[in-house]
């Protein structure tokens, strides 16, 4: 008989009922921001609605579980790009994935400022990820791509700042957002290029005083 390897009965069913919720509750605040139920995640799920409560007793905590799951993917992947050898790159490369995860979801913006992030386990993991992201800024700065005062800390925080500068325009421009991060990118560099990245179509204009 062949030996059986990992979690197996009713602690197997509650891992991948959590794994099954959270991707559930991933997808609707994507596509509805906060206002998407608990009762809909359940039926996205494919699980009962006391299931989910069973889990995530408040919307808060649910919250808290997601943010703590996009913390843990965006500190793994400036892990991964240590690895590279353009730092400059590799900056670019988890800036760019970074705000184009944070734009495909409608409920980042409406989390800011929520009790979810204040749990102390949010605390720590965002202070895992500007560690990380420390070790990749550091990285550049020795290769003398960006100024010498920039931070892991302020990559971070340019992230959620480029999204919500975008947000307003992201449902007709939803690529909006790759220009300011070219700008904010821009800002960065030691050397400046010798023109702003060309334009995306439809970008608003704004009129003199």
């Amino acid at each position: 008989m062949m030996a059986t390897t990992g979690i197996t009965g009713p602690r197997a069913d509650m891992v991948r009922n959590r794994r099954l919720l959270l991707d559930a509750a991933t997808e609707a605040f994507a596509e509805q921001g906060l206002e998407a139920s608990m009762g809909d995640i359940a039926q996205r799920a494919g699980l009962a609605k006391g299931t989910v409560f069973r889990h995530f007793p408040t919307k808060e905590d649910l919250l808290s579980a997601i943010m703590l799951r996009l913390l843990d993917r965006l500190a793994g992947a400036a892990g991964q790009l240590l690895e590279a050898d353009d730092a400059a790159a590799a900056l670019r490369e988890f800036m760019t994935d970074g705000v184009e995860t944070l734009a495909a979801d409608r409920a980042f913006c409406e989390v800011i400022g929520r009790p979810s992030l204040q749990q102390s386990e949010v605390r720590d993991a965002i202070a895992d990820l500007c560690v990380a992201v420390e070790a990749l800024t550091a990285r550049a700065r020795e290769q003398g791509v960006i100024r010498g005062d920039v931070t892991g800390t302020d990559i971070v925080l340019l992230l959620g700042g480029i999204h919500q500068t975008a947000a307003p325009l992201l449902d007709t421009q939803p690529q909006a957002w790759r220009r300011y991060l070219e700008l904010a990118l821009d800002s960065l560099r030691t050397t400046r290029p010798s023109r702003l990245p060309e334009e995306p179509p439809g970008r608003p204009e704004v009129s003199a005083p």
